[in-house]
């Protein structure tokens, strides 16, 4: 078991929205298992969510961080470096992608909506891990959430499939790059829950209901469950695991 495996740790959480968001789920578990926690928020709206929960858990700060500004990036980890003599872990929850081209067919994706997309879901894991790396000089763990929809096409997920794509495909080479140095990436594939964003894909809910009736387990998972793998995959617990996506889907991505 975990039990206390992360006592004394420290660790920052990027993502957490609301207290039905799965990073939140992953903030509990990494609480329950000792882990000293830093939190981010972007804008004002975010903030007065996140707030209470960050108080919650007892966090050590928390940080406007918009990964598409390099600048706020490097702030924040100047704020780990004077709230902290290191970092053990990073998991990134982060992914965003306009409404529009997640409505209709993948093939009338712009530009625009195609590299931002990227930008946000993809590519600020690139950007944070080479900030944090540095700051993990006795190793480390980063964790980041993908979807079934990167590796098969899902109808309504359109453009932020093809960029969980690009960071499945970026673990891989992050954990590649940054094995020599002791630093493990890995990335969890979450079966469908009901947050926020996951309301924003047109037909959610018929995605819920077919992954209730098909998965092995026959139900969905829970954001406590996903919290559980996380807290796993950072511990020591997994410290022969890298470059890996684990899935906690009920075993729906192993059905026809």
């Amino acid at each position: 078991m975990i039990g206390d495996a992360l006592r004394g740790r420290r660790g920052l959480v990027l993502g957490v929205a609301n207290d039905r968001s799965i990073a939140w789920g992953i903030t509990k578990s990494l609480h329950r298992a000792g882990a000293r926690l830093g939190f981010t928020y972007q804008g004002e709206r975010l903030e007065r969510r996140v707030r209470p929960l960050v108080e919650e858990v007892d966090g050590d700060f928390l940080v406007q961080c918009d990964v598409t500004s390099s600048g706020e990036v490097s702030a924040l980890f100047e704020t780990v470096r004077e709230k902290w003599d290191g970092l053990d872990f990073l998991v990134h929850c982060i992914a965003f992608a306009n409404k529009e081209d997640l409505e209709g067919k993948f093939i009338d994706t712009s530009r625009e909506g195609f590299l931002l997309a990227h930008d946000v879901s993809a590519y600020s894991l690139t950007h944070l891990c080479r900030e944090a790396a540095p700051l993990m000089s006795d190793g480390g763990s980063i964790v980041t959430l993908s979807y079934l929809g990167g590796t098969r096409a899902v109808p309504g997920y359109n453009v932020m499939g093809v960029a969980k794509a690009s960071l499945e495909s970026s673990v891989r080479y992050l954990a590649h790059d940054l094995g020599g140095r002791g630093i493990r990436v890995n990335a969890i594939s979450a079966g469908p829950i009901n947050t926020l964003s996951a309301r924003g894909i047109a037909g959610f809910g018929e995605i819920f209901a077919e992954v209730e009736k098909r998965a092995p387990l026959k139900r969905g998972v829970t954001i406590e469950e996903v919290g559980n793998a996380a807290a796993f995959l950072v511990s020591p617990l997994a410290s022969g695991i890298t470059g890996e996506i684990l899935f906690v889907d009920g075993g729906y991505n192993v059905t026809g």
